[in-house]
C-alpha cells in the first residue's frame, strides 16, 4: 500500500485536494523582497503627496491659477485621506490584503496619469483628491502588511524596512521630482511616478506573499469606537497627533525660517542632512524597537525637544542649525515606525481600525501644521515656530512617559 493509500484510508474513495492555505507560512528572517516593495510603495505614497510642492510656479501657470491654489493641490489630496481612511478600512476589511494594495497602488497610477495629463485645474483637484483617497486606503494597510510578513521577534524590523520610504521620499525624491520638473516639465514628473507604480504593481504580485482580511461577523472586523475602548490605542493616538503637528509646523516652513537667518540659499543641503539624520535613525529603530519601543519614542521626543531649543536660542550660528536639524532628523526620522508599531501593539484585534485613525490624525496634524504655523508666521515670525515645537512636545513627552502599562509599554508583547 502507498502512502497515499494510507493517508486516505480504506475504502473512502480518492482523497481530497488539501484546501488552499488562507495565510503563508511566516518564514525565519525578513522578507527583503517584499519588505523592499512596501517600502516602495511607502514612497509612491509619500511622494505623491509632497511632489507639487517643488513644483508650484509651473503648476499654476499652466493651470491659469496662482501659487496659494496650486498649493491647494497638496490640501486636497490630505483631505481625501483624512476622509476616507477610516471608513475604507472598515469597508475593505474583508479583502485579501494583495488585491488591497494592487487597488490602492492603481489607484496612484490612474490619478497621477490625470494629473499629468490634465489642463483644467478642477479635474487636477479631483485627481489629487482620489490620490489622497488611494492614500487612505494605502497608509491603513502598509504597516500591517509588513508586520503579517515577519515573525513576531522581527515584526518591529519589518516595519522600519517599510517605513524607510518615507525619508527617502522627502530627502531625495522631492529634489529628484523638482529637478525632472524644471527639466522637462512637471507633467514629466507625474508620469514619472505613474511608471514607477507600473512597475511596482508587478513587483507587488512577483513578491509580496498574500494575507487574508478580517472577515466581518466575526468580531475582528475594524471598529472606530472598539479600538478607541483597548487600552492603549487613545495615548498612541494622542501621541501622533501632537507630535506630528509639532514637526509638521516647523518642516512646512523651513525655508522661511532658513531664509530669515541668511540660510535660505542652504535649503536644499539643510533638508539632505535631514533626510540622512532620519535614516540613520529608521536603522537604529529597527535594530532595537522590539525590545527598547518604549525607551526609543521617549529619546526621540527628547532628541526633537532639544533641536527645537537650539533653533530657538542658537539659531544665528549655521553649524548649530545643522546640528539641530541632525538631532531632529535622528529624533524623527524612526517616529513613523515606532507609531505605527505601537498602535499596533496595542490595538490586537482592532489594529486595522487603530491603524486607519492613526493615517487620519497624521493628515489631519500634517494640514493643522501648515495652518497653525501660518497663523504663528503672520502673528510672531519664524522665531515663534520652533518654541512652538517645544511647547507641544511637553504633552508628548508626558503621555508617552505615563503610558508604561499600555501604549508605550517597557516590553512589547512577542518580543
Amino acid at each position: 500500500m502507498s502512502s497515499t493509500d494510507l493517508t486516505r484510508g480504506p475504502s473512502r474513495g480518492p482523497a481530497r485536494s488539501p484546501r488552499r492555505t488562507e495565510t503563508p507560512p511566516l518564514p525565519a528572517k525578513l522578507n527583503l523582497p517584499a519588505l523592499l516593495a512596501l517600502a516602495t510603495a511607502v514612497f509612491v505614497t509619500s511622494l505623491t503627496e509632497t511632489l507639487p510642492a517643488g513644483l508650484l510656479p509651473a503648476m499654476g501657470g499652466d493651470l491659469g491659477v496662482g501659487e496659494s491654489a496650486a498649493g491647494q493641490t497638496v490640501t486636497v489630496y490630505a483631505l481625501g485621506t483624512v476622509l476616507t481612511a477610516v471608513p475604507l478600512s472598515a469597508a475593505t476589511a474583508g479583502w485579501r490584503r494583495r488585491r488591497l494594495l494592487l487597488t490602492a497602488m492603481a489607484g496612484f497610477a490612474a490619478a497621477n496619469t490625470v494629473t499629468a495629463l490634465s489642463t483644467s485645474y478642477p479635474l487636477t483637484m479631483a485627481a489629487r483628491f482620489a490620490a489622497g483617497v488611494a492614500a487612505g486606503l494605502a497608509w491603513a494597510l502598509l504597516a500591517g502588511y509588513a508586520r503579517r510578513t515577519a515573525p513576531a521577534h522581527l515584526q518591529g524590523k519589518a516595519v522600519a524596512v517599510a517605513m524607510a520610504g518615507i525619508p527617502v521620499a522627502l530627502s531625495l525624491g522631492v529634489p529628484a521630482g523638482t529637478f525632472v520638473g524644471k527639466a522637462a516639465g512637471w507633467q514629466t514628473a507625474f508620469l514619472v511616478m505613474t511608471g514607477l507604480t507600473l512597475v511596482l504593481l508587478g513587483w507587488i504580485l512577483a513578491a509580496v506573499p498574500d494575507h487574508p482580511g478580517r472577515r466581518p461577523g466575526k468580531g475582528s472586523a475594524p471598529s472606530v469606537l472598539g479600538a478607541l475602548k483597548v487600552p492603549g490605542v487613545t495615548p498612541v493616538l494622542t501621541v501622533t497627533l501632537v507630535f506630528v503637528l509639532a514637526h509638521t509646523l516647523l518642516y512646512t516652513y523651513i525655508a522661511a525660517f532658513l531664509d530669515r537667518l541668511g540660510m535660505g540659499g542652504r535649503a536644499d543641503a539643510v533638508l539632505l542632512v535631514f533626510g540622512g539624520a532620519s535614516l540613520l535613525s529608521i536603522w537604529a529603530v529597527g535594530a532595537l524597537i522590539n525590545r527598547r519601543l518604549r525607551a526609543l519614542m521617549i529619546t526621540g521626543t527628547l532628541l526633537v525637544a532639544v533641536a527645537g531649543a537650539v533653533l530657538a536660542l542658537f539659531a544665528q550660528s549655521p553649524a548649530l542649525v545643522y546640528g539641530a536639524v541632525v538631532l531632529w532628523g535622528l529624533g524623527w526620522g524612526g517616529a513613523p515606525t515606532l507609531l505605527q508599531t505601537a498602535a499596533g501593539d496595542a490595538g490586537g484585534e482592532q489594529a486595522d481600525a487603530a491603524q486607519a485613525m492613526l493615517v487620519t490624525l497624521w493628515n489631519v496634524a500634517m494640514a493643522g501644521g501648515g495652518a497653525v504655523g501660518g497663523l504663528l508666521l503672520d502673528a510672531f515670525g519664524t522665531g515663534a515656530l520652533p518654541w512652538s515645537v517645544l511647547l507641544l512636545l511637553v504633552p508628548v513627552t508626558v503621555v508617552v512617559v505615563t503610558a508604561r502599562a499600555h501604549g508605550f509599554p517597557a516590553r512589547r508583547s512577542g518580543s
